[in-house]
């Protein structure tokens, strides 16, 4: 009896001295945010017809270090450049595509709560401009890069 207990000591202590570090290190630490609902409406030089809004919740840190939210995935998107002063946020953005497309983004801030923007696009398509309007309507916790 005593010598099956040593032994399921001895496997505990391995387990976390071992496989323990193991498992937290492959989680990225998580701080507080906010959840954001993200209204976008996206225009296009020369369309007649406009995309209908749509709209998304989005988990960004309290401090912004890049732009809230984020564009398709699959269009491979970098934001450079990005910087605030005051209320307002701006970044520069390449998107892989298909299509390729270079642009501009701006945001300003309403206090903790709101906020409204663009992001100018140009691609071999034309130019696209896409609003923003972001209200926070909750906390949340993002994993840290």
């Amino acid at each position: 009896m005593r010598a099956q207990l040593l032994r399921a000591g001895l496997i505990a202590a391995f387990l976390v001295a071992c496989v323990m570090p193991l498992l937290s290190a492959d989680e990225p630490a998580r701080v507080p945010g906010d959840l954001w609902e993200v209204t976008t409406q996206m225009t296009m030089e020369g369309m007649p017809n406009l995309i209908p809004a749509q709209k998304n919740k989005v988990c960004s840190p309290r401090e912004w270090t890049e732009p809230p939210g984020g564009m398709d995935a699959r269009q491979k998107c970098t934001n450079t450049a990005f910087a605030v002063t005051g209320n307002k946020a701006t970044w520069k953005t390449h998107c892989e595509g298909p299509p390729e497309m270079t642009g501009e983004g701006e945001i300003i801030r309403d206090g903790d709560s709101a906020y409204t923007g663009t992001i100018k696009l140009t691609s071999s398509d034309g130019v696209m401009t896409i609003r923003l309007n972001g209200k926070k309507v909750g906390d949340c916790e993002v994993k840290q890069k």
